[in-house]
C-alpha cells in the first residue's frame, strides 16, 4: 500500500520512528499538500520513456509520483539520515536509484549513463544552494545520446523571479543573464508557504527551464563574458561604466571605448542591458586583453 508522504501525521510518524528532526542546513520543508505536489511533478511533462534527476528527494514524496510516470528515477540527497527513510517510503519501486551524495560534488554524467537517455529534471531546492544546482547542471557537457530537454525547480520565489526577470526590471541581474544564456525560463505558478512542513518565511514558485537547442549568441570567452556580467550588476545602482571600471582590472578609457563600438550607453545602468549586448561587450574587451 502506497504511503500518504504528503500527511502530516505520516511524516511526523517517520521522522519520530528513525529520531530525525528537520535539518535547516539543508532547507529541508516538506509537502504536505497532494494536489500542490501532483501540479509540480504535472509542470515537469515527465513521460513513459523518461529518465529523472531529482535533486534533495526529501522523504520522497515527489520521487514515488515521479517514478509512477517515468521509466527511471535518480535521486540524490545529501543527507545521510534520509536514506534509510527513503529506503522505506520507496521500497514498492524497482525504478528508483537512491544516492546519498552531495550533489555539486556528484559527476552526475556517470549518475544517468550513456544514451540514448530522455533526462528531465525535477527538483526542491533549498534557498541557500539554488544558483550553484542550477548553474551546474547548464554547465554540464552531457554525452552523446543524452537530451536534457526540461528542468522544473521549486525555488523561493524572490530567486525564481530574479531567473525569470527581463531587462529594465528591478528583479533582472546577473543570474538572470547567466540562465537565460543557457535556457528559456519562465514561473509557472506560486506555491504558499502553508503547504510545507515546517512552513517557510516565504512562498515559492514552479519555475522551468527550457534548455536552449541553440545559444542566442556566441561569447568569445564565456568565463569571461560572465564575470563582466556580475562586475556590472556588483553596484547595480551606479552606472555601468562606474560599476565596470570599480569592479574590473580595465581602465576607464578602454570600457569607454568598448562601450561606443558594443552601442551601449555608459550612463545606463546594468538592468537596462540585455544579455546580448553584455556579449558584444565582454568579446571586445577580450580582444583588447589578447
Amino acid at each position: 500500500m502506497k504511503m500518504n508522504l504528503t500527511s502530516p501525521a505520516v511524516i511526523s510518524q517517520l521522522m519520530a520512528e528513525h529520531q530525525l528532526h528537520f535539518n535547516k542546513q539543508f532547507g529541508q520543508n516538506f509537502l504536505i499538500d497532494q494536489n500542490i505536489l501532483e501540479k509540480i511533478v504535472n509542470a515537469g511533462q515527465i513521460e513513459a520513456g523518461d529518465t529523472v534527476l531529482e535533486i534533495g528527494p526529501g522523504i520522497g514524496s515527489m520521487t514515488s509520483e515521479m517514478a509512477e510516470r517515468a521509466r527511471r528515477v535518480i535521486t540524490v540527497e545529501i543527507d545521510k539520515k534520509l536514506i534509510p527513510v527513503l529506503n522505506q517510503t520507496l521500497e514498492a519501486f524497482d525504478n528508483i536509484e537512491i544516492v546519498n551524495q552531495d550533489f555539486l560534488k556528484t559527476d552526475v554524467t556517470a549518475l544517468v549513463g550513456e544514451g540514448p537517455v530522455s533526462l528531465k529534471v525535477l527538483a526542491n531546492l533549498p534557498y541557500y544552494i539554488t544558483t550553484p544546482i542550477i548553474m551546474k547542471l547548464l554547465e554540464t557537457s552531457w554525452p552523446d545520446g543524452v537530451e536534457l530537454t526540461r528542468m522544473t525547480f521549486l525555488v523561493q520565489k524572490e530567486v525564481g523571479e530574479r531567473i525569470c526577470a527581463e531587462p529594465g526590471t528591478k528583479t533582472y541581474g546577473a543570474l538572470s543573464v547567466m540562465v537565460q544564456y543557457y535556457a528559456d525560463p519562465a514561473v509557472m505558478f506560486t506555491v504558499p508557504a502553508s503547504v510545507f512542513m515546517p512552513r517557510p518565511k516565504v512562498d515559492s514558485v514552479v519555475i522551468s527551464l527550457q534548455k536552449r537547442a541553440q545559444m542566442p549568441y556566441i561569447p568569445s570567452d564565456k568565463n569571461q563574458f560572465f564575470k563582466v556580467v556580475k562586475a556590472a550588476f556588483q553596484t547595480r545602482r551606479k552606472t555601468l561604466i562606474n560599476s565596470l571600471s570599480n569592479n574590473t582590472a580595465y581602465s576607464k578609457t578602454l570600457l569607454l571605448d568598448a562601450m561606443s563600438e558594443a552601442g551601449i550607453d555608459p550612463k545606463k545602468r546594468a538592468e537596462q542591458i540585455e544579455g546580448e549586448a553584455f556579449c558584444r561587450l565582454a568579446n571586445l574587451l577580450h580582444e583588447s586583453a589578447i
